[in-house]
């Protein structure tokens, strides 16, 4: 009954093609689902254009956005979240007796009779999208329980572990924490951290690489907060003394989600770090890192040989594991036997036998690797080489027949070479084995809806080694040429080169980056490099004679980026340090 009177409406109204909806109500009936529901499922129409057209065949009002802030409280206070999210419904407003509600499903009007009930009046009913509703519903009963939490005084934290575990849905804190992790994922946070103050328990979000401030709750509900996430990740809530490491695995509209926990005591309290990890997450490929298309090519080609070491450089959290990932996906194939062993395991990778360490019963990366051996693996790698012993096994890997992938700890490429050296392996062994150093950086991208281009200085064009010998403007501004640029052109001046800044709009949500990408230094272990290594050259002298045959160091390979309008100068010089060669 239904289906026949949305897709007459449609029809009717002009918004779907009769053999557009054929086919849909027979999908929908093979399918067993509603007909709206497969409409917008196979883009025959826009869910919006749908809901739109369905209320005003009714005579509901349609609404794009809900404006959170103007969400009076005490509607809230009256109105349970879960009764919420069930029926997709939250008031908005109130206007003398009246309650307008916004709701999502124009078809089944019975729940406004229920929150009638509820509320004991009556209620204008608005239409708007669910998605709108769902993220209004959080936002909305987010800031009631801040205010909760913020307007508590102290002493009024429940200190009964057993209330706490009893808590049902409706609990502030419960609500709170779960609002943490939802927040999170919507603003595609890598990592939540949760800092007790003298005065307020402070909620950082790392976005982009960078910490942003995102909400306070009175110091008072710290115990509360902590033994919540305690409770969900498994660990001992009586245990405030010593540093616990866990994990949660939640789902998030729709998404699995792997949320890594540690907690460690400091003088004010504990502190948790929460790492989210989307497991169903695509991994990227390797032309989607960032790499230029020589350099693409020769990682390609170096992945590709059947041994020898190749090694990723660079600091904690500058995707050194995402680029591995890359390689292997790349290579991955049911005729090779490819094996990790990883600290933790990130993603799991279809076809590849992926090993956690586990130093507390010796499993560690020296011992892992060992026994990769007796596994007849052809490309094995290893999440980091921290010791002589695992570089000594890599090193015999590489040397018996397999290609081995790795990272460590150094500032860039050639650090690498002299990294391996103090760790006491013999220079001979490293250039028979090392096919090459990939030293890498991560950089906030430029948000392409609210960018802006101008004219740099000659001191940006300068700090960024642009004008060299070896990169000269003209080089980059061909390059930028075939970008697209976004807005209007400036005058581009005598330097022939446009740089964007960062601006902030709602895609971005103000910062004006939306996303990451990579800066890469890859240096190749040929005959010159092979000689200065023999002959225990230092990591300037080696890379020196790099560029002289061609190495573009991670400035470098920055500003080209930055001339294309992917990124900032001051994303560039932030992560880079200055060429001191030339």
């Amino acid at each position: 009954m239904e289906d026949s009177y949305v897709g007459e409406v449609l029809l009717r109204r002009g918004a779907v093609s009769e053999e557009h909806l054929r086919k849909a109500v027979e999908v929908a009936r093979e399918k067993n689902a509603r007909l709206k529901d497969v409409l917008v499922a196979t883009d025959v129409i826009e869910e919006n254009t749908l809901i739109k057209v369905l209320a005003d065949e009714l005579g509901f009002e349609f609404i794009a956005k809900i404006k959170v802030d103007e969400v009076p409280n005490e509607l809230v206070k009256r109105v349970p979240i879960n009764f919420a999210r069930q029926n997709q419904l939250l008031p908005i407003a109130q206007h003398d007796h009246t309650v307008v509600v916004a709701f999502a499903d124009v078809l089944d009007l019975s729940p406004l009779d229920d929150l009638r009930a509820l509320l004991g009046s009556p209620c204008e009913a608005v239409v708007a999208p669910a998605d709108v509703i769902e993220d209004a519903i959080n936002l909305v009963y987010e800031r009631h329980d801040e205010n909760a939490l913020a307007d508590a005084k102290e002493g009024e934290e429940t200190e009964e572990l057993q209330d706490l575990i009893d808590m049902t849905d409706e609990a502030p804190v419960i609500r709170w924490v779960n609002n943490l992790f939802y927040e999170a994922v919507r603003s595609r946070a890598s990592d939540i951290h949760i800092e007790p103050t003298d005065t307020d328990v402070v909620v950082r979000y790392r976005i982009d690489g960078t910490l942003y401030k995102i909400k306070t709750a009175h110091r008072g509900f710290l115990k509360s907060i902590v033994s919540r996430v305690k409770i969900e990740a498994g660990l001992n809530i009586a245990e405030t003394r010593l540093p616990q490491d866990g994990r949660i695995t939640k789902k998030i509209k729709g998404k699995l989600v792997d949320v890594r926990v540690s907690t460690i005591p400091t003088a004010r309290g504990e502190r948790i770090v929460l790492r989210l990890l989307d497991k169903e997450q695509a991994l990227l490929d390797l032309p989607q890192l960032g790499f230029n298309p020589a350099k693409l090519a020769h990682i390609e080609s170096l992945i590709a040989k059947p041994n020898g070491i190749i090694l990723v450089t660079g600091p904690t959290g500058s995707g050194k594991t995402t680029t591995l990932y890359a390689c292997l996906n790349k290579i991955n194939s049911p005729e090779l036997n490819i094996m990790t062993v990883e600290d933790p395991v990130e993603y799991e990778l279809k076809g590849i036998s992926q090993m956690h360490v586990k130093p507390k019963i010796g499993l560690t990366f020296a011992s892992g690797l060992r026994s990769f051996l007796r596994q007849d693996p052809d490309v094995i790698m290893v999440g980091e080489i921290r010791d002589r012993e695992t570089a000594e096994i890599a090193i015999h890997a590489s040397l018996t027949g397999h290609l081995v992938l790795s990272t460590l700890h150094t500032n860039d490429a050639a650090g690498a070479i002299t990294r391996l050296v103090e760790m006491g392996i013999q220079p001979y062994l490293i250039t028979s084995t090392l096919l090459a150093v990939l030293a890498q950086r991560l950089v906030r991208k430029l948000c392409t809806v609210c960018r802006q281009p101008y004219v740099p200085t000659q001191d940006e064009i300068t700090s960024l080694e642009i004008n060299g010998a070896r990169n000269p403007a003209s080089t980059f501004a061909s390059e930028r040429n075939a970008t697209i640029s976004q807005g209007p052109r400036p005058d581009e001046g005598d330097t022939g080169l446009i740089f964007y800044r960062p601006v902030g709009c709602d895609a971005c949500a103000g910062t004006g980056y939306r996303g990451r990408t990579g800066i890469y230094e890859l240096l190749i272990i040929d005959e010159p490099i092979r000689y200065e290594i023999l002959n225990s050259s230092d990591s300037n002298r080696i890379t020196r004679v790099a560029r002289e045959r061609g190495l573009s160091i991670l400035r470098e390979d920055g500003a080209r980026q930055v001339v294309q309008g992917i990124t900032s100068p001051e994303e560039v010089l932030a992560a880079t340090q200055a060429g001191e060669l030339e």
